[in-house]
């Protein structure tokens, strides 16, 4: 089997997203020892940002009168599709940066958009396992300050789980900026509550991961 795992961090070391999806991904490979992992970071080796506008216009344009860019940006949205759907299952390690969806995963997102395949009758990844480790530096919760802030988990649900058709499920954690910022000195308390307890979601969704059956 074979486990898809996306990382969209800018930081290589010490993220938050990817203690999580660690976790995860050690325990899916505890079930299927030996078996492989395809990775791809994007928050590192990022995506170029024309190539969805590119990929686009090549739509409009017969292969052979494609420019050397639409053809690469159409190559690039294959592979990047191949990855996903060739998958057993995917694991997408993804931080909110600015209250948003990061350039990162939404250029991801647009140039998987215009493969074909996305347009089959059956959605793209129909039952297939998905866990999303969504990460915000603040708090977001009902009752706080920036509650209803969080513009990326949401689209994130909506595209994995509704558009797409995954079998998801998602682990969060708040606060992660607690330690590292003096104004929320006060929070970090709670901060540690939560990270304990996105640590110990990550276990149980992993092992419960690990033994998902993979889409028919």
């Amino acid at each position: 089997m074979t486990l898809f795992r996306l990382d969209a961090s800018i930081r290589a070391e010490g993220s938050a997203s990817r203690e999580i999806a660690d976790i995860v991904e050690q325990e899916w490979l505890a079930a299927h020892p030996g078996d492989k992992v395809e990775r791809r970071h994007i928050g590192v080796d990022v995506l170029p940002a024309d190539a969805w506008g590119n990929a686009v216009s090549a739509g409009y344009v017969l292969p052979e009168d494609r420019t050397p860019a639409q053809a690469a940006a159409v190559q690039l949205a294959t592979t990047l599709t191949d990855e996903l759907v060739n998958a057993d299952a995917a694991l997408l390690a993804v931080p909110l940066y600015n209250w948003g969806v990061s350039q990162h995963i939404k250029v991801w997102f647009d140039l998987i958009m215009t493969d074909p395949r996305v347009r089959a009758p059956e959605p793209l990844l129909q039952g297939k396992p998905v866990v999303l480790a969504a990460v915000r530096g603040g708090g977001y919760a009902p009752g706080t300050p920036k509650h209803g802030w969080d513009h990326s988990t949401a689209y994130l649900r909506r595209m994995l789980g509704e558009l797409w058709g995954a079998d998801l499920t998602v682990v969060e954690r708040e606060l992660t900026l607690a330690e590292v910022n003096p104004a929320m000195e006060p929070l970090r308390p709670l901060a540690a509550q939560l990270h304990a307890e996105a640590l110990e979601a990550a276990l149980a969704v992993g092992r419960a991961f690990g033994v998902a059956p993979a889409p028919a």
